[in-house]
């Protein structure tokens, strides 16, 4: 396999040309990882911008058609809707209900809930829901 890594002309989007005869699954899953490689995450703290590095963010939440981002120490909002974010397919981000998405690396532990529902413990000791609907698709991601 060659690889030829080229400096775009001025005023010339970055842009990434794969030429093959087959598409793998290792192949997909490094053009998964290509476009799931986010800068950042604009949000908002009063009247200040932030840039916030995606794997800062512990969970992303919906409440009253406001979005929140979450982190360690700090909440921030965004003007992205949830689906928007979900989109991006940041890696080891999993949404776990209508409202909530997580970051998997965030999670310390889980612990069953009622009503066949999962409550994930994450590293800062907060504790978020995951919905029956998502638990399946949790355990997949987490190796369960």
């Amino acid at each position: 396999m060659k690889i030829i890594i080229e400096k775009p002309l001025d005023g010339e989007e970055e842009h990434v040309i794969i030429k093959c005869h087959n598409v793998s699954p290792e192949l997909l899953a490094a053009i998964n990882t290509l476009k799931s490689s986010v800068g950042h995450l604009v949000a908002y703290m009063g009247n200040e911008i932030y840039k916030i590095n995606p794997s800062d963010v512990f969970y992303i939440e919906t409440v009253d058609n406001k979005t929140f981002l979450y982190s360690e120490t700090n909440t921030y909002e965004t003007r992205h809707k949830l689906y928007e974010i979900e989109e991006l397919n940041i890696k080891d981000y999993l949404r776990i209900s209508k409202s909530v998405i997580v970051n998997l690396s965030k999670i310390k532990s889980l612990k069953p809930s009622v009503y066949s529902r999962l409550e994930a413990v994450l590293i800062n000791n907060e504790r978020i829901i995951i919905s029956r609907q998502y638990v399946a698709v949790l355990k997949k991601n987490v190796g369960l």
